[in-house]
């Protein structure tokens, strides 16, 4: 087939993080469905450089996100799409947003999966808000037509994480989370006592996160000084790759804990009242979930049993890991 007779489909995932790692299945299965397509990926900025190392796509395009309000770049976005000439459209954000998208193209538009009244390809389950996010994605895909649908992979992803110089032995430790939903993370007070126990088991712990929790990794060297800080050094490649050589990992849930679950880590996830691990929690080999109304009451002892179970060796024995 020609590069000219190559049909165009277009793959809408704006965000989150833990949205985007849980897409990565149904990406996978949407490019072997569609094996000589031009496929095209809509995105975020923060996820267009991890997601153009995958090998799902041929292009990845990066949405200016125009305000419902902003009509000139409404009319930039609708050209582009347009120009795009889509044979199919797989919106696996299903905003308000991505159908406003479907809204603006108007007459002519490409078939559509996903939740804009009038697609051709209606994600039509009533209870689709009740199932997580892994099942209700492999349900649309269904609906369209696409039945065998991975779990999400990242054994794609390449980083060199060499200049870390981590020991053989360590854990991961995500102690931030959402800034405006404080209730979602354990203390980090919690986390510092975690780390000092972790060290008296010979276990190294490393800190992961964004830049704007520099503040927890402080905190928690205070307490636990033989800990490392990578919080703010590390891009999303560099966490899945950490991750897979990682006795264990610990976190609440947050973006960085999907990466880390898909890579298969030994994980252990914190959920309070804030959110439903039914709906969300993240999906791996080796994922357990602590789910306390109030996280403040969750005692690091408790933690730390669930963490060593996870690496299936009693309590008191460090995974013996041998870094690539």
């Amino acid at each position: 087939m020609s590069e000219a007779d190559r049909p165009n489909i277009l793959v809408v995932k704006l965000g989150a993080l833990g949205d985007v790692v849980q897409a990565l299945g149904p990406m996978a299965a949407i490019r072997r469905h569609h094996a000589d397509a031009h496929i095209v990926l809509l995105t975020s900025a923060p996820f267009a450089e991890f997601l153009r190392a995958s090998p799902y796509f041929d292009e990845v395009w990066v949405d200016s996100r125009p305000h419902k309000l902003n009509v000139a770049g409404l009319l930039a976005l609708r050209a582009r799409l347009r120009g795009g000439r889509f044979r199919r459209v797989y919106d696996l954000q299903t905003s308000e947003r991505s159908s406003l998208y479907f809204r603006i193209l108007g007459p002519g538009r490409p078939e559509w999966s996903g939740i804009a009244p009038g697609c051709s390809h209606p994600h039509a389950n009533p209870g689709r808000d009740l199932m997580h996010t892994v099942d209700r994605q492999r349900d649309q895909l269904a609906m369209a037509g696409i039945s065998d649908v991975p779990a999400s992979d990242l054994s794609w992803v390449k980083a060199d994480t060499a200049r870390f110089k981590l020991p053989e032995t360590y854990a991961l430790l995500v102690p931030g989370g959402s800034a405006g939903r404080p209730a979602k993370r354990w203390p980090v007070a919690k986390y510092a006592a975690l780390a000092t126990e972790l060290t008296a088991h010979g276990v190294t712990p490393v800190l992961i996160g964004g830049p704007d929790e520099k503040g927890l990794g402080e905190t928690i060297r205070a307490v636990a000084p033989r800990a490392r800080d990578l919080i703010g050094k590390t891009d999303y490649a560099d966490i899945a790759v950490l991750a897979r050589t990682a006795g264990a990992a610990i976190g609440n849930d947050t973006g960085p804990m999907h990466l880390v679950a898909a890579a298969g880590c030994p994980s252990v996830v914190l959920f309070s009242a804030e959110s439903d691990p039914r709906l969300c929690a993240p999906r791996g080999a080796e994922v357990a979930v602590l789910r306390r109304e109030n996280l403040q009451g969750l005692g690091v002892d408790e933690v730390l049993r669930l963490l060593f179970a996870r690496e299936g060796r009693p309590q008191g024995k460090a995974r013996d890991v041998k870094r690539p």
